[in-house]
């Protein structure tokens, strides 16, 4: 006589807002990995039902977890999940998109603010050197109405942007695969117009093999004299030794980076060296109440896995064939 069935593992590679942890605790055992490396991720998600990724998939992976039904990405980007890998083996991938896509905006407006006010600095020597020192700053900031805003990509974070800026008084062009579908009072350019015209340039482009390296030295040259490039997509979007070099000759006034081509930052990155330089952990997505819809999104789809259906979020549709022949029930 056998016993109970025991419940499905979800496995995530980071920890999850407690809302989705209650969520998915009646349904399975829910196992957070180790750390958040290759190595952890190797050895203790063998026997998981579905994974939540929040950190890069080994690509093995996916041969070394008999069970793995999906990987289900906490969030929209889809880099971090081997997604050849996992439709050759049958796993399902999905995603949660849109849900932190007004976190991120509020970051970028964040960012292009403090960025035109000189925070950094102001901040710096009023608390250093006292209350004129902070102050001498304010005389070479700016505002930013009446300003153009160049947006890379428009997707769910280009259009929170555009939504954003609309409050300030930009004018907004973007560059997307898709020109008609942009929103009215977006004007369309080619990459190279929106560069020279742009006061701030944000890149909210997904990274495939077509913006890998998108802006590269040349386009950066391209960039109006004292324009901000803002990025919040992927750090290998953009060419980080020229945009160094291009800082230290001055002929940019700044740049927000949130992504960087390698992650974490190295502690002695140049980058940390410039005033004009905003830089954060790969944070621009995340907040408390992202983090809850985030979670509470890859929650449903890995219950809805579970079930026996497919994710709402499917981005690999060409594995569902594989997968049926895996899972006959499901």
């Amino acid at each position: 006589m056998t016993g109970p069935a025991s419940p499905p593992t979800i496995f995530s590679t980071n920890d999850i807002h407690p809302r989705a942890v209650e969520h998915l605790a009646s349904a399975a055992e829910f196992v957070v990995a180790s750390s958040p490396t290759r190595e952890a991720i190797l050895a203790e998600a063998g026997s998981a039902d579905v994974i939540i990724v929040r950190a890069p998939l080994p690509p093995e992976l996916f041969d070394a977890a008999p069970r793995l039904r999906a990987a289900v990405r906490h969030g929209a980007g889809l880099d971090m999940i081997p997604i050849e890998e996992a439709t050759r083996a049958g796993v399902l991938v999905a995603n949660v998109p849109a849900v932190n896509a007004p976190t991120v905006a509020e970051h970028v407006v964040m960012a292009i603010l403090a960025l035109l006010r000189r925070f950094r600095m102001v901040d710096r020597d009023l608390r250093g050197d006292g209350w004129f020192a902070g102050r001498s700053h304010a005389d070479h900031g700016h505002d930013l109405s009446g300003r153009r805003l160049g947006i890379v990509g428009m997707g769910n974070v280009g259009r929170a942007v555009h939504r954003m800026a609309q409050g300030f008084g930009l004018s907004v062009t973007a560059t997307t695969r898709t020109p008609g579908n942009l929103p009215d009072g977006v004007a369309s350019a080619d990459l190279e117009t929106l560069l020279e015209t742009s006061d701030v340039v944000v890149l909210c482009c997904p990274l495939t093999p077509q913006t890998r390296g998108l802006i590269s030295r040349e386009r950066i040259a391209r960039m109006k004299p004292g324009a901000l490039l803002v990025n919040v997509s992927r750090g290998a979007v953009v060419d980080e030794a020229a945009l160094i070099e291009t800082l230290r000759n001055g002929h940019l006034g700044g740049a927000a980076l949130d992504v960087f081509s390698d992650q974490p930052l190295d502690p002695q990155s140049p980058l940390f060296s410039f005033d004009n330089v905003i830089l954060t952990p790969h944070m621009a997505g995340i907040t408390e109440e992202s983090m809850q819809r985030m979670g509470e999104g890859a929650a449903r789809e890995a219950l809805r896995v579970l079930s026996g259906e497919l994710p709402e979020n499917l981005r690999n549709p060409e594995a569902v064939a594989r997968y049926r022949e895996r899972f006959p029930a499901g």
